[in-house]
Order: C-alpha cells, then structure tokens, then sequence
C-alpha cells in the first residue's frame, strides 16, 4: 500500500496530520529538496505539497514528473490559493484524458 506525504511550512501543513498522512515541515529549500527525494523513493503514492514550495522546488517536480508514483499534487497554503494547483491537475487531467476537460468553461 502507498503512503501519503504532505510537505511544506508548519503552518499550512500540520493539520494533515490529524487525516493520518505523513508531514513533513520544511523550512528551507536544500532540506526541501532533501526530503522530496526521499518521498519520491521511499513508497509514497501521492506527495501533496503546498505552492508556495512547490514554486521553490519546480526543478525537481519537473524532474520527477515522468514518474508514475508518486503523484506530487500542489495544494493552497495558509498564504493563500495561486491558481498553480489547480493549473497542475487541470494539466494532468488533458494528459490522461487526451482533452480539456473544462472546454468552453472559464479558464
């Protein structure tokens, strides 16, 4: 069974904890960089990380990307929603499906 790992500030994160996932805070960027390699090789089958940290590290998602596990989903932090997030699943979605599923709506 894959795990699920939830990764970035403390504040934005904690309360994952408490839905059973993993969290992990980070605080800068090597150590971030640290631990999302270690999620991508240590069985996690979806790693959701905040935006804001997802922009810092989008080197490395990029790199990861190609994989099939995990799934790194970006999710809103307490400084607030930038759209990234659902921009990413939107996208994944288009590449799944081979459409755009939200066509002719407001994007």
């Amino acid at each position: 069974m894959y795990k699920i790992g939830v990764m970035g500030d403390y504040d934005s994160i904690y309360g994952f904890a408490a839905l059973g996932l993993e969290t992990f805070p980070v605080k800068d960027p090597e150590e971030a960089k640290k631990i999302l390699d270690t999620l991508v090789v240590s069985g996690y089958g979806i790693v959701y990380i905040t935006e804001e940290w997802a922009s810092i590290l989008h080197r490395e998602i990029e790199k990861h990307g190609s994989n099939i596990t995990p799934a790194i989903i970006q999710i809103p932090g307490i400084s607030g929603n930038t759209g990234a997030g659902i921009t990413g699943v939107k996208k994944s979605v288009e590449q799944a499906v081979g459409s755009d599923i939200l066509f002719g709506e407001n994007n």
